[in-house]
């Protein structure tokens, strides 16, 4: 079994992820749309939400993809999947692969939100799929309690949200 990549309008994601489950292809093992999560203000209280991931695309079990490619065609919304016929279409790599099972939960494939504490320069993560994981953050939005993380998926470099509370933050004394 392999994942492969399903380009999908945006805003669009979980409603097509539906649609290809509800009428489940032979060829398609599992659909999802990965998603995070994070706080958010309404109302003036913090609330626990999730948001779509990648927006714009949709993740695919098969293990034959010119069946699935088929069989998305029948799907009333429009499905593009990654690659092309004539060159075979490009799963993902096994390297992107293991950076969605190991940072998404099984059950809904969601990014739960990680915590840090910063000090000086330095964040440690604390708490969540972000532990040891460090390296990955190339920004940091402590209002919206976001992390902005650096990947290269499907052949790019992409720039992915996720959920991160920093609960403390320390000045490093030299």
């Amino acid at each position: 079994m392999a994942m492969y990549v399903v380009q999908v309008m945006g805003g669009r994601e979980r409603h097509v992820a539906e649609l290809i489950n509800k009428i489940k292809p032979e060829s398609i093992e599992e659909c999802f749309a990965p998603s995070f999560e994070f706080m958010k203000k309404r109302g003036g209280e913090w609330r626990r939400v999730t948001d779509i991931l990648l927006p714009g695309y949709l993740f695919i079990v098969s293990d034959d993809a010119t069946k699935a490619y088929a069989q998305l065609r029948a799907i009333p919304a429009f499905t593009r999947l990654l690659g092309s016929r004539d060159d075979g279409f490009t799963p993902l790599t096994s390297d992107e692969m293991a950076w969605l099972e190991t940072f998404t939960t099984v059950r809904g494939r969601v990014v739960p939100m990680s915590t840090a504490i910063i000090e000086g320069d330095r964040v440690i993560v604390t708490d969540g799929p972000l532990k040891g994981h460090e390296t990955l953050i190339s920004k940091i939005d402590r209002h919206k309690r976001l992390a902005f993380l650096d990947m290269h998926m499907f052949g790019r470099n992409k720039t992915i949200k996720v959920g991160l509370e920093v609960v403390r933050k320390r000045v490093a004394i030299a």
